[in-house]
């Protein structure tokens, strides 16, 4: 299994508690510029996996919310 099929079954929580991780080491500092490259893409990364579960969830909200109205 590759790293990104990996990625994508990540679940919304272990995604944005990565993405906690990794905002808190680059907040810290020390790192070398090709680490915080590095940092900030599988941020961009994790965000969008976390992006990507809030809309399925607001998918799922908004029909249902149609289904009871009808």
């Amino acid at each position: 299994m590759t790293d990104e099929n990996k990625d994508e079954r990540l679940s919304y929580e272990q995604a944005r508690a990565e993405l906690a991780s990794v905002v808190e080491r680059l907040e810290a500092g020390g790192t070398t510029l090709e680490e915080s490259l590095a940092l900030w893409e599988r941020g961009e990364k994790l965000a969008g996996i976390c992006q990507r579960w809030l809309d399925g969830a607001r998918a799922r909200i908004d029909a249902a919310r149609q289904e009871s109205a009808s």
